[in-house]
């Protein structure tokens, strides 16, 4: 194979278009999100995964399982976490079961501001993928992303 190797050139395109479509959703999101709840992407990400946790075994996320459901690296995360911890959003407290363990957990103040912002993200994403569905090179794309997990597309 060689750099100007058609398969490799479409790849390469497909890959542009799937970074031009992380782009758009990821601005559209962040702009709303600030806007309306002075709250990042990243942030609201954050605490979408832990409000997930549950007190049933392997319910709690290690700081390394948080960190790889938010795409950062452990020490962005764990600034991320202290600035919401900062804010009242989220509370550390001991595992337990093993006294070298932290968790983070949301507040009642986080999960509220996280209910309030959830249909803003909602909305643009949906707006967001709804304009780039109509752009030919990205239409496969979102029609991918409505189809995994169960996505619906509708708002």
């Amino acid at each position: 194979m060689t750099a100007t190797d058609p398969a490799l050139t479409a790849l390469a395109h497909s890959w542009s278009a799937l970074s031009l479509l992380h782009g758009r959703i990821e601005n559209r999101v962040e702009r709303a999100l600030q806007s309306r709840h002075r709250l990042s992407a990243r942030e609201y990400s954050l605490l979408d995964v832990l409000s997930r946790q549950h007190d049933g075994e392997g319910g709690h996320l290690q700081m390394r399982q948080v960190a790889d459901s938010v795409v950062l690296s452990q020490s962005a995360t764990t600034r991320l976490v202290t600035r919401l911890e900062d804010r009242g959003l989220l509370a550390r407290y001991l595992c337990p079961t093993d006294r070298r363990g932290i968790y983070t957990d949301v507040t009642e103040d986080g999960l509220l501001l996280l209910a309030d912002a959830r249909p803003t993200h909602n909305l643009a994403l949906r707006e967001a993928l709804d304009e780039a569905a109509d752009e030919p090179a990205l239409a496969p794309l979102v029609r991918a992303v409505e189809q995994s997990q169960g996505a619906t597309t509708t708002p």
